[in-house]
């Protein structure tokens, strides 16, 4: 701020610069929506590899689409990845696995019982065990104990010490548990504290066998039922629920939604589903609809599968999958065949996504958002063989209509060989034909987007627009020194435009201030196009 002299002698003033650099954002990280073993329900979960998902949503799963989707993601080069877990309750007829802890002195059934229930519903909660002691800073005090849990999935113990059932002391139950496990929370806390447990074996694991726990298991847990098309699409009204809850995460950049159900021959789900059928199963055209309106609302791709029933490379057609040819979608054909590590790793046929996903994370990685995932080095991981193949010429049937086609040639394996939006059929000739050029314009929407926060409520005027075009110039040369754009110089790749043509004193006056910001994108060299000619001999005259 201005300095007020007072002495004789020399003053130093800090100008602000004006430069307020501008972040790219993330480009590919990928939501994932469906049935999972164990984890939070109705809660955008941000995971980085695939040990993540293992934690925290239980890993591969027979009946989870969504399980297998994730990993293929993460072995395809994923880097982040946002998973909603949805649980089917059946009508609330089932409730998380609940653990009674007698009170002290007590037996089971007493009203002063201390109930714990698992912190999420499904069948891994009936797999925990409870101990309780009375070794804590004050043996003395009837109102403390030491509790410890155990996952017999995993192995994971939790030990609370000094846990109090008052609840005005600083480690009242309740609130110690809520704050710090992982694996447990109070139902029901009683006016004593809960009977200490037998003491192990000399030498023996306290948890092992379990009859030492004196804790008894008072609910008949399950995975709950099968998703419905109304749990996925859940409700943006709080607590927001399905594709709503994505809501709670900072960034999309990819929207997967795995099967999670099996239709018959008329679209209608079938209401009994055995064992790993799901995974070969389908996605509405309803939730389509929902989850292609989301990502266009995130500034995301929504990434389609090919329905079951396309076997053939005649049954593939757009118009019959129930939602609009959108630029924010993009379409994959056929299904991929993969080992299934619960199969004894025999071949099962799962829904492309979470490798196109992956495939996507790890080209821009690689090269860049701009730069088609396709291509001889779009190499499909884990993907020995694929379900339908295709001929060059049956491609060519497909590709014009905006459907990319997964591919097998010799000597460079499975890899995608299509990079189109569902906007991409030639008879459209939209502007959004190919999905790096969409991919790159929705990345500069985002990160303009979230670059200018700063702009609202500055004095609109001349300065202002200096600023914007200074930092908003040197976002976009920055993406061109990179290769981002057509164009050897950069008035040929990029334009900047903010003064007094742009934003009028009628828009002035109305509060606004509107900036142009064009890009000339590269779009893949889809056709190369070889001209060879034979040159007669050349004779002396």
């Amino acid at each position: 701020m201005p300095v007020t002299p007072t002495y004789p002698g020399v003053y130093i003033e800090e100008l602000p610069s004006g430069v307020r650099t501008i972040t790219g954002v993330s480009t590919s990280v990928t939501g994932f929506i469906g049935r999972a073993r164990r984890g939070p329900v109705d809660k955008a979960c941000v995971i980085n590899s695939y040990p993540d998902y293992e934690r925290i949503f239980g890993g591969l799963w027979e009946e989870s689409s969504l399980s297998y989707a994730v990993y293929q993601y993460f072995l395809n080069g994923g880097s982040q990845a946002v998973i909603v877990r949805v649980f089917n309750d059946l009508g609330d007829t089932i409730e998380p696995a609940e653990i009674i802890l007698p009170e002290d002195g007590g037996a089971p059934g007493d009203t002063d019982q201390l109930d714990l229930v698992a912190v999420s519903p499904g069948s891994w909660g009936s797999a925990l065990l409870a101990r309780v002691d009375y070794d804590t800073v004050s043996p003395a005090d009837t109102a403390i104990f030491n509790l410890k849990v155990k996952d017999t999935n995993t192995g994971l113990i939790e030990t609370h010490l000094n846990l109090s059932v008052t609840s005005t002391d600083a480690r009242f139950v309740t609130k110690v548990l809520s704050e710090e496990s992982a694996l447990i929370r109070i139902l029901n806390v009683g006016n004593f504290r809960p009977d200490d447990t037998d003491p192990p074996s000399a030498g023996a694991d306290a948890f092992d066998p379990p009859a030492q726990s004196n804790a008894e298991v008072a609910t008949t847990v399950t995975d709950g039922g099968v998703l419905t098309a109304t749990l996925i699409q859940g409700s943006g009204v709080d607590p927001k629920t399905g594709l709503f809850a994505f809501d709670r995460a900072d960034i999309i950049n990819l929207l997967c939604v795995p099967p999670y159900t099996v239709l018959d021959g008329a679209g209608v789900p079938l209401p009994n589903i055995v064992g790993n059928e799901v995974l070969n199963g389908d996605v509405q055209d309803s939730v389509r609809q929902d989850a292609l309106a989301y990502a266009k609302n995130r500034r995301a791709i929504f990434i389609v599968d090919p329905p079951s029933n396309w076997t053939t490379k005649d049954d593939p057609d757009p118009d019959a999958l129930g939602i609009s040819l959108d630029e924010n979608a993009a379409l994959y054909f056929p299904r991929i065949l993969s080992p299934d590590t619960l199969q004894e790793g025999r071949l099962g046929t799962f829904v492309p996504c979470g490798v196109m996903a992956g495939l996507m994370a790890r080209t821009d990685a690689q090269r860049g958002v701009w730069k088609a995932p396709a291509g001889i080095e779009a190499s499909l991981k884990g993907v020995p063989d694929l379900s339908v193949h295709l001929t060059d010429a049956e491609n060519g049937e497909l590709n014009p209509r905006g459907i990319n086609c997964l591919r097998t040639f010799k000597g460079v394996g499975r890899v995608a060989w299509g990079a189109r939006t569902m906007r991409g059929s030639d008879i459209l000739a939209d502007q959004w034909k190919y999905l790096p050029v969409r991919r790159l314009a929705l990345f500069l929407e985002e990160s303009l987007y979230r670059g200018s926060q700063w702009v609202v409520f500055e004095p609109n005027d001349a300065p202002l627009w200096a600023q914007i075009r200074l930092n908003f110039g040197g976002f976009m040369h920055n993406l061109f020194r990179q290769g981002a754009f057509q164009g050897s110089t950069p008035k040929d790749a990029y334009l900047v435009k903010c003064d007094s043509e742009t934003t009028t004193q009628n828009d002035i006056n109305l509060g606004m201030v509107n900036i142009v910001v064009g890009f000339a994108p590269l779009k893949p060299a889809e056709f190369v196009i070889i001209k060879i000619q034979q040159l007669a001999g050349q004779v002396e005259a």
